[in-house]
């Protein structure tokens, strides 16, 4: 079972709609993983300014090209969507599904809350559920995914719906926006549903623009939550998100890819307050964070280095065209930097924003 990404690369599976399609190729995958890269999700990324409603338009696009893909691909049928409420509310699957002609059958609802005490989390509570199983069903999930634990703990609690009315589950696709421990879950998962259900064709995974890591500890700036904060180290991110950081340098340095995705829809001064405590945190240590240090641990390795080397590190080895990439990329490790400077401009930037907001 993958425990890393070692030996891991992408290939090129299309461009449905404007949105890149990469396939990821692992010998060790039971699964079919992708990376799916477009102008929303990578906005939506880069940018905690993305909040309300946008979150959820952001994907549109994106997730009809996936389910379009899978159509072409095979799919056939309907499908059920299975919402975590919490992160889930910000996928369009419905939306999407509708586009491409493709009928939901049943919705299915898990309202799962994790308890969480000085940002560790110490335990889930599911308070409720609307679940009706049926027999042979697609199902389509949308979800944040970090250690993977509210996924597993709500979908185990959905499996034991299933088997106890006497349903089964064909086939699951997941969406996310997610780090690596996707792959072991996943894996995990797979193995448990072909040996219950008879018939199960397995899981497509899509990751919008990387599958990213988590934070072991607080990193560089001291600032970062373990389990909970994105980062690029270890990972793989299309070539195209990497390229979008690169046009837009200060968003290298933002807390994570994605600040909390239910917050920044649901509960904006929530939010607010989690970008504002970053970047206030920055400022006040400005002087004693060292800058590159940051930008390797942003980029997820030290640099710079080699093309060939890039490409390994990457997981980008065989997708054409990247010399300019990387050239520019290794100029990053030599860009002056005065991060109380930039602090002070993204502190103006959503204080402005928030302000917006709080007006009557």
């Amino acid at each position: 079972m993958i425990t890393d990404l070692d030996g891991t690369s992408l290939r090129f599976a299309g461009l449905p709609g404007g949105t890149s399609l990469y396939a990821l190729q692992n010998r060790q995958l039971r699964n079919r993983y992708y990376l799916l890269s477009g102008p929303g999700s990578r906005q939506l990324l880069a940018s905690p300014e993305i909040v309300g409603y946008p979150c959820y338009t952001a994907l549109l696009d994106e997730t009809v090209a996936a389910l379009r893909y899978l159509t072409d691909n095979g799919l056939g049928g309907d499908l059920d969507i299975f919402t975590i409420l919490r992160g889930g509310l910000n996928y369009p699957l419905e939306e999407a599904a509708f586009r491409c002609g493709i009928r939901v059958r049943d919705m299915h609802f898990v309202s799962s809350e994790r308890v969480a005490e000085n940002h560790v989390i110490k335990g889930l509570e599911i308070k409720y559920d609307k679940i009706h199983p049926t027999r042979g069903r697609v199902l389509a999930v949308g979800d944040i995914l970090a250690t993977g634990d509210t996924f597993r703990y709500c979908f185990e609690h959905l499996m034991r719906k299933f088997l106890q009315t006497g349903g089964s589950i064909r086939r699951i696709l997941f969406f996310t926006i997610g780090g690596t421990r996707a792959f072991r879950l996943m894996e995990e998962l797979s193995t448990k549903l072909h040996a219950i259900f008879a018939g199960f064709e397995g899981i497509d995974c899509f990751f919008f623009e990387g599958a990213f890591t988590v934070y072991e500890d607080k990193g560089v700036s001291g600032i970062n939550h373990p389990d909970i904060d994105f980062g690029w180290k270890g990972g793989v991110v299309t070539p195209e998100f990497r390229r979008y950081i690169l046009d837009r340098p200060d968003a290298l340095l933002e807390k994570c890819i994605i600040y909390d995705g239910g917050a920044r829809r649901y509960q904006l001064p929530v939010h607010f307050e989690e970008v504002l405590e970053y970047w206030e945190g920055i400022r006040d240590r400005a002087d004693r964070i060292d800058t590159r240090a940051l930008v390797e641990e942003k980029l997820g390795y030290a640099g710079p280095v080699e093309f060939e080397d890039w490409l390994d590190i990457t997981h980008l080895r065989g997708i054409k065209d990247l010399g300019a990439l990387w050239a520019d990329e290794q100029a990053l490790f030599d860009r002056p930097i005065d991060l109380r400077a930039l602090a002070n401009r993204r502190i103006a930037s959503i204080n402005n924003l928030k302000q917006q907001y709080e007006k009557d």
